[in-house]
């Protein structure tokens, strides 16, 4: 009984067509309303829109990625409950349209980070990279965030420093550029491509001082409660997504990276709606997470499935390595995953075939003539969507025949 095989679409701006997906073997397609502002209501019309067009090619709207969280309902601030009110009408509607699984994060300010977009592996392909004395580098001597030294060790300062002075302007402007505009800008970021995005970004940052992890903490319980009910109502899962990294930057708080983050979470509204998005990639960032011991620990309550890998270079540092090969032990995650999945059929349940999708991929062949979002390639996916289908039907015809 295998994973939903799913894939990530951008809307009719896509470099890669539906009709180019369905070829592949995709049964679902992940996606978003990209073009409505963070915090307003998705209109039932559009979402049944969107619907129709993904029906129409042969496949259905499985997930929603992501119905964004406001900073407004991070902070807590001002328009936080007009927030909460379009957030619940936006799960009615979407539930009316038949659409029943919804990832979110709740990451302050910065949804992912990665300090170089065209890392170069040894086959000549490319992934991203994440140099955390580069990312140092940016913080402290690039973007000049107020009291960003004191966050980081004296060695790390050291190092940062050194590759500051190595860095022209342009590559010193190519590095924040990257890191808080073109990483962000596609996935309903809080900062437009503008000449002072520096000093937006920054406005942004300061927002938070004072919020540490036990307060972000309390304003995800909040939200939980405030939805969580609705969901239920609705008959739609919500699935939170791991911090990416899973480890604190530019004094934000991270309370989505560990095994007890996530333990915590699920406790706060204690309902199979409240649930996780188990990203691979994201989690293997970090070397105190035992991958498929998480997956087991938290698999009655996984919704959704981001499989890529990652390889560690550092306590800090990592670059996406492709799907199959890396830090991650690919064969046992699926595995867990795999075994869930029966066990949810065995217990009768709706949301027995868990969606999947293969998270990002390497630049390879053909994808260097085709425009792409940051970690999104056409034959870097297919690749390791092929390899994950390959390693799920050997693991289920070696364990079930």
């Amino acid at each position: 009984m295998a994973l939903e095989k799913t894939w990530r679409w951008f809307g009719p701006g896509d470099t890669v067509s539906l009709e180019e997906i369905r070829q592949i073997g995709v049964e679902g397609i992940v996606t978003a309303l990209h073009w409505i502002p963070t915090g307003e209501v998705w209109p039932e019309s559009e979402i049944a829109a969107v619907r129709d067009r993904i029906a129409a090619a042969g496949m259905r709207w499985s997930v929603v990625e992501s119905l964004p969280v406001s900073e407004a309902i991070k902070l807590r601030s001002e328009e936080c409950g007009r927030h909460i009110e379009n957030y619940k009408q936006s799960l009615r509607n979407l539930a009316r349209c038949g659409i029943r699984t919804v990832c979110y994060n709740f990451m302050p300010v910065l949804d992912w980070a990665r300090t170089d977009l065209h890392y170069v592996n040894a086959c000549g392909a490319e992934s991203m990279r994440f140099d955390y004395d580069r990312f140092a580098a940016f913080d402290i001597h690039v973007l000049e965030r107020p009291g960003a030294a004191g966050d980081y060790p004296a060695e790390v300062r050291e190092r940062a420093a050194v590759l500051f002075a190595g860095m022209s302007p342009a590559e010193q402007e190519e590095l924040a550029h990257n890191i808080i505009v073109v990483t962000q800008g596609f996935i309903n970021g809080t900062v437009g491509d503008t000449a002072d995005y520096k000093r937006q970004f920054l406005n942004f940052l300061a927002r938070y001082d004072g919020i540490g992890p036990a307060q972000l903490r309390e304003h995800l319980s909040a939200f939980l409660r405030e939805v969580c009910p609705v969901a239920e109502e609705v008959g739609v899962n919500l699935c939170i997504h791991p911090d990416d990294p899973p480890f604190p930057l530019l004094g934000l708080p991270r309370i989505a990276s560990t095994l007890e983050d996530f333990q915590w979470i699920l406790s706060r509204y204690d309902s199979t709606v409240n649930g996780v998005t188990f990203c691979a990639g994201s989690l293997s960032a970090r070397p105190d997470n035992d991958l498929p011991a998480m997956a087991r620990a938290l698999a009655p309550r996984i919704h959704f499935v981001h499989l890529r890998n990652t390889q560690r270079s550092g306590p800090r540092d990592f670059y996406e390595s492709g799907h199959l090969v890396g830090s991650v032990d690919m064969y046992a995650v699926l595995r867990v995953l795999l075994e869930e999945q029966r066990r949810r059929r065995a217990e009768g349940r709706w949301d027995t075939s868990m969606p999947f999708r293969p998270d990002h991929g390497l630049r390879m062949l053909d994808d260097f003539g085709r425009s792409a979002n940051p970690g999104y390639p056409l034959v870097g996916r297919m690749k390791g969507f092929a390899e994950i289908c390959g390693l799920e039907m050997g693991i289920e015809r070696s364990l079930w025949g």
